[in-house]
């Protein structure tokens, strides 16, 4: 294997190439996911992040639906700074400044006390949220999968089956990645057993607005049922499958597994990593998806771009965690607890969903519209996170496509107008999640630079 790969370079930028080519000899491959672009950010504001090079890019990826408040929000700042506690520094003349600390470990504070009755207030106050009881906090998408994961089957001895959806994407540590993926994985996890997720069913935004069919699911879990009675611990699911595509089901297939979770006493997890925080819409998805799971993780968009997640729910089953079964160095940070309260107050005094679900038009209109380029197949999403599926252009795969329009959008069309994406997903799904903020005229002036580079981009592959 190469452990040298191509140097990313681009034309007009010599300040980000040469930091491009001193990473190479720094930092191994394996740290990023690989993207055409490799953006190199000098600075970031709102809805936009810049190059050395001060090329400015409206970036449609939030950081990996992470700041859905935008970057760096002045307001949201002052209030991490006076969570925390902290002094006007220029006023400051001794060695140590007197705030709080940045680590708890096997301590704690009021400031994590309020962040817990804070969001656990928040959730309860949405339809679906009557089981939300106590926080197991953790530093990361996959550590909070995982503590759900602890405590699910510590709370039921002897049931040691989970179920999870087939091609979900939870994590790559221990068992987050043990329920992402499939059966066909290599070294898989005994103890877990994957079920179908509705891809076909939902391949495109007009699909997904049609009757689902549910009866082959439930055959499913009904064979299911009837080979593993008595073994089931936990059944764990996203709102939409995001790593593998961006796929959004129909409600009733979420409400159909929550059926049959309460059939058979198994703890029903959603991960909302990616999905809380209004990124599909309203505060958190199991509101729209009409469900009330017995535990919920959260991420991402919670701390705005401080690193903290969630375990969310049952107090009997996270309580079956004794001393130090859920314990690590970050969980419950003064930080991330800062972090959390001042995103809570973000969305519970500003308009900031409404301004969400605006958006959300824009986005789909102006998405539907690339079709019309004839480079891509199908477009679906909800709220503000979206997935482009390029299709296959001669003897070009999507993939190919696919990378061929995230370069061109980097790059910017005949105006300068420049748009940040991921690579793609699934090999050809490129994915739109543009920070819950940006205003609609903005929006859709980027949206149009993307009809048009990827008009460009047609006509140089076919």
């Amino acid at each position: 294997m190469d452990a040298h790969p191509p140097l990313i370079e681009h034309a007009g930028e010599p300040q980000s190439n040469a930091l491009r080519g001193r990473l190479s000899r720094v930092e191994p491959k394996g740290l990023r996911t690989y993207t055409p672009s490799l953006a190199m950010v000098a600075r970031s504001q709102g809805c936009y992040v810049w190059t050395p090079e001060e090329r400015k890019l409206a970036d449609f990826t939030s950081g990996v639906l992470v700041s859905n408040l935008g970057h760096n929000p002045v307001r949201w700042w002052q209030r991490v700074w006076r969570y925390m506690q902290l002094p006007d520094v220029h006023a400051v003349s001794d060695a140590f400044v007197s705030a709080m600390p940045l680590t708890s470990y096997n301590a704690a504070s009021e400031l994590e006390v309020d962040c817990c009755e804070r969001l656990l207030a928040n959730m309860r106050a949405q339809p679906g949220g009557g089981r939300m009881e106590q926080v197991l906090w953790a530093a990361s998408g996959s550590e909070a999968i995982q503590k759900s994961l602890w405590a699910s089957l510590r709370f039921t001895p002897g049931r040691d089956v989970i179920l999870a959806t087939r091609r979900g994407f939870h994590g790559k540590k221990g068992l987050a990645n043990a329920v992402t993926g499939s059966e066909t994985d290599p070294d898989r996890d005994p103890r877990v057993r994957f079920i179908s997720f509705p891809t076909d069913e939902c391949c495109d935004v007009q699909r997904r607005r049609e009757p689902i069919d549910l009866a082959p699911y439930e055959r499913e879990l009904q064979s299911l049922a009837d080979e593993l009675a008595g073994r089931f611990c936990c059944l764990i699911t996203e709102p939409y499958l995001g790593g593998s595509g961006s796929f959004h089901p129909q409600p009733e297939y979420l409400q159909l597994l929550e059926r049959f979770c309460r059939q058979h006493d198994i703890i029903f997890i959603l991960d909302e990593i990616q999905s809380n925080f209004g990124r599909t819409g309203p505060m958190y998805a199991y509101t729209h998806y009409g469900v009330e799971p017995d535990i919920v993780c959260l991420g991402k968009g919670l701390g705005n771009g401080v690193p903290v997640s969630a375990a969310v729910g049952r107090a009997d089953v996270l309580g079956s965690l004794d001393y130090g079964h859920g314990s690590d160095t970050w969980s419950a940070h003064p930080l991330g607890s800062a972090a959390v309260l001042a995103t809570l107050d973000e969305f519970e005094t500003t308009d900031v969903l409404a301004q969400g679900q605006r958006l959300s038009a824009t986005l789909e209109h102006g998405l539907e519209r690339l079709k019309e380029t004839g480079i891509v197949a199908n477009v679906r999403g909800e709220g503000c996170v979206w997935g482009v599926e390029c299709r296959d252009i001669g003897a070009l795969t999507g993939r190919d496509v696919a990378n061929a329009c995230v370069k061109a959008c980097y790059l910017g069309d005949d105006r300068g107008r420049a748009v940040h994406l991921l690579g793609p997903l699934a090999s050809k799904v490129l994915r739109v999640s543009p920070p819950l903020v940006m205003p609609v005229d903005e929006a859709r002036d980027y949206l149009d630079a993307m009809y048009d580079v990827f008009g460009t981009v047609a006509k140089q592959v076919s």
